[in-house]
């Protein structure tokens, strides 16, 4: 990797880890490689949102070209949220994309991703099914991505109705997670989440 990238991302490693965010244990990044090229980072769900209380962890990839071009960054944590995808977990920020700024850190990132947790943009979305369910039922998104912080990122326990769906259909032999993305994905109705899993 060119050195202007490495010298960089030392630095704003280092500040990552010495931030005040950091210390509440708000946002944290770890070393996967010794090179810098790949980092582990790790996002708190944000105060009174559905995703209070979970841990986010995000795969963070640095390009050759850094500062000049963005990281890519992905939740590796499953999430219910309309600008991220509950199957890839590819995000949908135009910081990523692009409005980056070369002034822009590894700090502001994980500082922009929280905040996006708190504010989702529904208009623009990385995820259509969520991104409807948030428009068309806010509360049942609510629940559903409160489930999931529960399941994935291990928030405090949410709805038991929903959960009580989840083992019908687990008790049928279905896979958890693919259980959990059917009912997700069919606004919590156990049949046509069955015709679904019984489809793939």
């Amino acid at each position: 990797m060119a050195n202007i990238a490495v010298q960089r991302i030392k630095r704003e490693f280092k500040e990552v880890l010495k931030s005040e965010e950091t210390s509440k244990n708000q946002i944290k990044v770890d070393l996967v490689d010794e090179n810098f090229t790949e980092l582990r980072g790790e996002i708190a769900g944000p105060p009174d949102t559905p995703y209070e209380g979970g841990r986010y962890q995000l795969e963070i990839k640095i390009p050759e070209t850094y500062p000049f071009n963005p990281p890519k960054v992905r939740f590796i944590t499953k999430i219910w949220h309309p600008n991220i995808s509950s199957v890839t977990g590819a995000i949908c920020l135009d910081i990523l994309k692009d409005q980056w700024a070369a002034a822009m850190t590894l700090r502001t990132v994980l500082l922009s991703l929280q905040a996006l947790l708190a504010a989702a943009e529904p208009d623009d979305p990385q995820d259509a099914v969520v991104a409807n369910q948030y428009k068309q039922n806010p509360e049942m998104f609510k629940q559903t991505a409160r489930l999931w912080s529960h399941v994935y990122a291990g928030a405090p326990v949410s709805s038991s109705d929903y959960t009580r769906k989840i083992d019908k259909l687990c008790a049928m032999g279905f896979d958890k997670n693919a259980v959990i993305a059917a009912l997700s994905s069919k606004s919590w109705d156990v049949e046509t989440a069955t015709e679904l899993l019984l489809s793939n």
